[in-house]
């Protein structure tokens, strides 16, 4: 976790008083269910509770030193945890604490409620990102500007179809992680190997309730892994289209192209060596937090093979991947957000780029009417493209319609006006609301 990309709200679900907090939480439901069993004596579990009721410091400097010694966290907590009840209550109730529990039914439960809650605030990001794209979509829904296909002028669009292709994206996103956070929020208490040997599937089935979770079906000593792949590929594949929306507005605001910018503040500098620079750093820094996004996918990935019914290479892993890939995720919606919000679009300039190869892009449509005019495609394409190439080694001084309409082998297929009516920027717009209505549907009532 770096600071420098990291919100207050996201770095709270990852602090070490909240993941000791989760754990007593597990711990004090389970000696509930016991207790409601038979299995504990009722008051084991009130004492917990009554400590609890009197929001207790969570003292982690004084855990970490317990498992210095003992070399086994959740040792270390449950022992600070019965050390901090004996002394209210003044007998040591917290002794029927983790009865047939095995470590695993509390660290992977816990991990299971902190990837569901960093899931819930990632979900509230994307739907601040898709409220932006979805104004600036409409704002812009008519503003023309040049498609582009390799790089290279290709046919009109619309900047709002650019952005209603995002918004449409960050949807399919925003299913994907509702989807991930429920197969992500399952909860596991069965003891050593899976097998409710030593606790009743009933004390799962109460914590589960309590925390808000789901029970695992099958666990072995730990929730298999495949849950928490599925989960980082989904924020993978979130970071990878915060990259494609950061690249296109980089591509924009290059000097040559120049069509839309990041908002450049008051005061702001560019460069510390040239005072014009106005550059596009936020975007250039999303491209760099996606890939460190996409970066945590290949380990959950390589954590789903673990050892028979339990080891713990994933430890290490997820000690790492879960906040980092959550933090850093959680950062760039945000920011992503900002830049869509405050983008500087200039209609113009996507006018002039537009129109600066001699009309070059209205080609297919002269090539279609050829051909309905019973030329053939052969003939068609050899015929446009001849007098195509002459405006692009013009670098766009000439213009296509004139060229067509001096070219008598076009003529004699099609007249002057025929030839005008095919350069008719209109034409490229016309099913504009027809996309918009399949991204942006009525809203019922």
């Amino acid at each position: 976790m770096v600071p420098r990309y990291s919100r207050p709200e996201m770095t709270a679900v990852w602090a070490p008083e909240t993941r000791l907090r989760i754990w007593f939480e597990i711990e004090a439901h389970a000696t509930d269910a016991l207790a409601d069993l038979g299995a504990v004596p009722e008051e084991a579990a009130a004492a917990l509770w009554r400590w609890w009721a009197t929001d207790p410091a969570i003292d982690v400097a004084a855990i970490d030193a317990i498992e210095a010694v003992t070399r086994h966290d959740v040792i270390a907590f449950l022992t600070w945890v019965a050390e901090q009840v004996a002394a209210h209550s003044g007998a040591d109730w917290a002794r029927f604490m983790h009865q047939g529990m095995t470590s695993s039914d509390v660290l992977d439960t816990c991990l299971a409620v902190q990837l569901r809650d960093a899931a819930d605030l990632l979900i509230r990001d994307i739907d601040a990102l898709l409220a932006v794209l979805r104004q600036r979509a409409h704002e812009h829904k008519l503003t023309p500007t040049i498609g582009r296909s390799h790089g290279i002028h290709a046919e009109p669009v619309t900047f709002g179809l650019k952005l209603a292709q995002a918004h449409a994206e960050f949807a399919r996103h925003r299913a994907r992680l509702v989807a991930a956070r429920a197969d992500i929020a399952t909860c596991a208490i069965s003891g050593a190997v899976g097998t409710f040997a030593n606790i009743d599937p009933r004390v799962e089935a109460h914590v589960a309730a309590r925390l808000g979770l789901a029970v695992e079906p099958v666990s072995t000593q730990v929730i298999p892994r495949d849950r928490h792949a599925m989960f980082f590929a989904t924020l993978g594949v979130i970071a990878g289209s915060i990259e494609r929306l950061a690249t296109e507005i980089r591509h924009l605001q290059r000097t040559e192209v120049l069509e839309a910018e990041e908002y450049f503040a008051p005061g702001q500098k560019g460069s510390s060596a040239m005072p014009h620079k106005r550059n596009p750093v936020l975007t250039e820094n999303l491209t760099g937090l996606a890939r460190m996004v996409r970066g945590y996918v290949m380990p959950a990935l390589e954590d789903v093979a673990l050892w028979h019914e339990r080891d713990i290479s994933h430890s290490s892993v997820e000690r790492y991947i879960g906040p980092d890939a959550t933090i850093t995720l959680d950062f760039a919606l945000v920011r992503l957000t900002g830049v869509v919000d405050k983008l500087l679009v200039y209609p113009q300039r996507m006018a002039k780029n537009l129109d600066r190869m001699g009309g070059l892009v209205h080609s297919q449509r002269v090539l279609l009417a050829m051909t309905q005019a019973g030329v053939s495609r052969e003939d068609s394409y050899r015929l446009v493209q001849r007098n195509a190439m002459k405006v692009w080694e013009s670098d766009g001084r000439l213009s296509l319609r004139d060229l067509l309409k001096a070219d008598p082998e076009v003529t004699a297929a099609l007249s002057p006006g025929e030839i005008d009516d095919k350069f008719d920027l209109g034409y490229h717009l016309k099913h504009v609301d027809a996309i918009f209505a399949r991204v942006f549907p009525p809203v019922a009532g």
